[in-house]
C-alpha cells in the first residue's frame, strides 16, 4: 500500500465582496427614511381611521424587515471571524427576520379582523385628503429608498431584491392614493375595507415568503438558486473523479454559501484538480467558501464498512478561487 498523504489544510484568500461603509451608509438611509413612512402612516391612519393605511405602513414594514437583515448582513459582513464564531456573524438577521415574519402575519389577521368589521358595522369612510396626501409621502419615500440602493444591484443580488421590494412598496402605496381618490370623488365608506383586505393578502405573502427564507437560512438549507445535484454532477465530472459523496451546500449569509464536499480519486488529486473544482464552483454556482476532501480508493464509492486496507488517508484542502 502507498504511503498515505498527509493532511493539508492551507489557508487561501477568499474573493469575497465586503461591503463598504458607503454602501450599509445607504442601507441605514432607505431604512430611516422608511421607518419615517411608516410612523406617519401609523399615526395619520389611528387619527382619522384609515385601515388601509395601517395595513399599508404594516406592509412597508414587511419590507423594512428585509432591508433590516439585508443591511445587517452587509454589516455583519464586515466584521472578522472569532475563536467562537469561526463563520462571522453573517446569520445573525436570520432571528430579526423570523421575528419580523411572525408578528407580520398577526398584523395581518388583526387588520383583516378588522376590515371585515368596518364592511359588516358601515363605518364611515376616513376624510380623503389626509389618507391621499399620506399615501403620496409614502410613495415617494419608498421611491427615494429604491434610489439610495439601486447603484450597483446587478451585481448584489440582495440589494436588487431589496429594490425591486421598495418599488413594489411604492405601486402598493399608490393603491392606498388611488382608494383615497375614490373616496374623494363618491364618498363610499366600502372603499376603505375593501383596500384594507386587498393590502392584507399582500401583506401576508411578504410575511410568509420572508418566513420561510428565514427557516430556510436557519435550518442550513441549500442556498435559492443551487440545485445540489446540478454541483454534483460537475464535480463527478472533473477529471479523476469517480464518485461524491458527503456533499452539503449551506448559507453563511444571504449573500454567502459554503461547501464541502468528498471527492473519489482513485489515483489521486493534486492542486490542479482542486483549483479546477474551485474555479468552476464559483464560476458556475457562485460558490467560494469550499472544502475539498480528495479519497484515494480503488473502491467505486466510499464504503464505511469497507475493510481498513481499501481506504487510504485523505488529503483535504480548503479550495479558493
Amino acid at each position: 500500500m502507498p504511503a498515505a498523504s498527509p493532511p493539508a489544510h492551507p489557508h487561501l484568500p477568499h474573493a469575497h465582496h465586503v461591503p463598504g461603509p458607503a454602501e450599509v451608509g445607504r442601507y441605514a438611509a432607505a431604512i430611516l427614511v422608511n421607518l419615517a413612512v411608516i410612523a406617519l402612516q401609523v399615526g395619520v391612519g389611528l387619527a382619522i381611521g384609515s385601515a388601509a393605511l395601517l395595513a399599508d405602513a404594516a406592509h412597508n414594514a414587511s419590507d423594512v424587515a428585509g432591508l433590516v437583515v439585508a443591511g445587517l448582513a452587509a454589516w455583519l459582513m464586515t466584521r472578522p471571524a472569532t475563536r467562537q464564531r469561526t463563520y462571522g456573524f453573517g446569520k445573525a438577521g436570520v432571528l430579526a427576520a423570523l421575528g419580523n415574519g411572525l408578528a407580520l402575519m398577526v398584523a395581518a389577521l388583526w387588520l383583516g379582523l378588522e376590515a371585515a368589521r368596518r364592511l359588516a358595522e358601515g363605518v364611515p369612510a376616513p376624510p380623503a385628503p389626509p389618507m391621499m396626501a399620506t399615501a403620496a409621502v409614502a410613495v415617494v419615500g419608498n421611491l427615494l429608498s429604491a434610489w439610495l440602493l439601486a447603484r450597483g444591484r446587478a451585481q448584489d443580488l440582495n440589494r436588487r431584491a431589496a429594490v425591486l421590494h421598495l418599488l413594489g412598496d411604492a405601486a402598493v402605496s399608490g393603491v392606498v392614493l388611488a382608494a383615497g381618490g375614490a373616496i374623494a370623488l363618491g364618498g363610499w365608506p366600502v372603499v376603505d375595507p375593501l383596500a384594507t383586505l386587498a393590502l392584507v393578502a399582500v401583506l401576508c405573502v411578504s410575511a410568509w415568503r420572508l418566513s420561510r427564507q428565514a427557516l430556510a437560512y436557519a435550518l442550513d438549507f441549500a442556498p435559492p438558486g443551487i440545485d445540489v445535484e446540478e454541483v454534483r454532477t460537475f464535480l463527478r465530472g472533473l477529471p479523476g473523479v469517480t464518485a461524491v459523496h458527503d456533499l452539503h451546500v449551506w448559507p453563511l449569509s444571504p449573500e454567502r454559501a459554503a461547501l464541502t464536499a468528498h471527492l473519489v480519486v482513485p489515483g489521486g488529486g493534486g492542486d490542479d484538480l482542486l483549483r479546477t473544482a474551485g474555479e468552476g464552483l464559483r464560476r458556475r454556482f457562485g460558490l467560494e467558501h469550499v472544502t475539498l476532501q480528495v479519497e484515494r480508493t480503488d473502491l467505486p464509492d466510499c464504503n464505511p464498512c469497507a475493510p481498513e486496507s481499501a481506504r487510504l488517508s485523505p488529503v483535504t484542502r480548503e479550495v479558493a478561487p
